[in-house]
């Protein structure tokens, strides 16, 4: 098992972007790991009197911001939308944030869920079989570009792939990604990341190759070592606007550096 990294998902809603810049600057200050946006449209929280209404900013363009912000830490979106975007054109935007950040970028991914930003902004809708369809087919062509475009990218992009499907999702995780993210309770994890473990089985991958990542709470820090011990060892804390405070983090930080022998 590699080593406690501690994540902040940056919801980017219902705050102006020198909000996110400096929520940024802060984690990266404080000595976090890996900072993560997400890939909607709207937001999907908060909004009053409409959940899904209020500021809100797109992804991939505030990645490449990010790369150029950043000096160490990595991120990535938790996690891109494959229906948004073809997947060679998708592939060759992470080669390009990749170089520009130094090799610092997460490509994370997922089959999307959300209908607002498909029916909005004219993506298929379609159903959750199709859109995992359109995953399994979208990871080989990913790939593949990867590999033919000039200059490559500056090393092997690591993959996440988020969601805990166990006959579909966790096969395509098998397959190609290098972290699987996921939400839930100790032993609904477990049981996830045992059938994840017969899927490498059955596809001819070493389970341990896979980072296991998992959603938290900023103050659920009192479940952090049974998580740990579950084989967990990202664990991604989420904040969102109008007011991003990061102070929670310093916490984790230091379990980190307890669990991690600093």
């Amino acid at each position: 098992m590699g080593p406690v990294r501690i994540a902040v998902q940056i919801h980017p809603q219902h705050i102006d972007y020198v909000g996110i810049r400096d929520a940024v600057v802060q984690a990266e200050d404080m000595g976090v790991d890996v900072i993560y946006n997400w890939d909607h449209f709207y937001p999907l929280y908060g909004g009053d009197p409409d959940p899904n209404a209020g500021k809100h900013f797109e992804c991939w363009t505030m990645l490449g911001a990010w790369a150029e912000q950043t000096e160490r830490i990595q991120f990535g979106a938790l996690v891109t939308c494959n229906s948004y975007r073809n997947p060679e054109l998708l592939a060759d935007m992470a080669r390009t944030v990749d170089h520009i950040s130094n090799g610092r970028l997460i490509l994370g991914i997922g089959s999307g869920w959300f209908e607002k930003d498909y029916t909005e902004y004219g993506y298929e809708f379609g159903t959750a079989v199709s859109r995992l369809q359109d995953l399994d087919a979208a990871m080989p062509r990913i790939t593949s570009r990867l590999e033919q475009l000039d200059p490559p990218p500056t090393r092997h992009i690591p993959i996440l792939i988020g969601g805990g499907g166990e006959k579909v999702t966790l096969r395509i995780v098998a397959e190609h990604a290098d972290i699987w993210h996921t939400f839930g309770g100790i032993d609904t994890i477990t049981h996830k990341s045992q059938v994840l473990d017969e899927w490498c089985s059955k596809v001819g991958r070493d389970p341990s190759t896979i980072e296991r990542s998992v959603g938290m709470q900023p103050h659920k820090l009192d479940e952090a070592d049974a998580y740990a011990e579950i084989g967990i060892t990202e664990f991604t804390l989420g904040f969102t606007g109008p007011e991003i405070d990061l102070s929670p983090v310093k916490a984790w930080l230091e379990w980190r550096d307890s669990v991690n022998g600093a």
